[in-house]
């Protein structure tokens, strides 16, 4: 586990989310998408949380809008998503329009930190997004306190094996300003927030099968050369430190008690 300091808007847009690393990403992911899976693993989660019709769902750091799209018009849910990132929502914005979801669908800047819902969620969903946030007590204490009775957490992250790491590891976690935790850490830091029904699913080596086929993926992309060989040395560097368990993705879920 590392520690980092807050991360801010300014340090994400003007680092990872510049709006041609953005437009990188999706070309990867499929449209709409800038995580792990695209869109086809986004439908299945959100299948999981087994929401009824206008169930209401806070996406915490939405991104493009891809799964809160997909919730709206393949779930019949209502979706408000928040994101740090201007760069992140400005596209958003305008993908949104031409989805035609803006009667189902609500997008704001905001710091999930800051967050001052109190039970107004059936549901909360996010996809790679905490891996940015230092504080996850305080964090999990807002989502915690979002939720309605009954409601429940759904969540994929980057996550670590157990230090030393090795170098390269250390400095890819230090460059990004990345806050890890072991699965098992996060799953006591959900609990510690009062969720109940915790589960914690190491699901590294269906994350390992995700890099190979967007790495592969890669090769087809209409890009200069340059732009394509740092992608391929990028998603490289991901299967590589995957594969020697530094690096770890997890699933996590859980229920607010009633």
């Amino acid at each position: 586990m590392t520690e980092t300091p807050k991360i801010t808007q300014e340090f994400l847009d003007s680092s990872q989310y510049l709006e041609s690393s953005i437009l990188q990403y999706e070309s990867i992911y499929g449209a709409d998408f800038v995580s792990p899976g695209g869109r086809e693993l986004a439908r299945e989660l959100i299948a999981t949380m087994d929401l009824a019709p206008a169930s209401r769902v806070l996406d915490v750091g939405c991104g493009l809008g891809g799964s809160a799209f997909v919730m709206a018009s393949e779930f019949d849910l209502r979706v408000d998503g928040i994101d740090l990132s201007r760069n992140m929502l400005a596209l958003a914005e305008l993908k949104l329009a031409t989805n035609g979801l803006s009667n189902l669908v609500r997008l704001q800047w905001g710091d999930c930190l800051e967050l001052d819902a109190r039970e107004q969620y059936d549901a909360v969903y996010s996809r790679d997004v905490f891996l940015h946030i230092a504080d996850k007590t305080r964090l999990f204490a807002r989502l915690h306190a979002a939720l309605r009775p009954g409601g429940s957490l759904l969540f994929t992250d980057y996550c670590c094996g157990p230090q030393p790491w090795s170098d390269e590891f250390f400095d890819y976690v230090e460059a990004r300003g990345y806050s890890l935790h072991t699965v098992l850490e996060y799953a006591e830091l959900i609990s510690a927030a009062a969720f109940e029904q915790v589960g914690a699913r190491d699901e590294t080596a269906r994350f390992v099968e995700l890099l190979q086929a967007e790495h592969d993926r890669i090769d087809a992309l209409p890009m200069p050369a340059g732009e394509r060989d740092y992608l391929k040395h990028s998603w490289q560097g991901k299967l590589q430190r995957a594969s020697a368990g530094d690096q770890r993705w997890g699933l996590f879920s859980a229920v607010k008690a009633r």
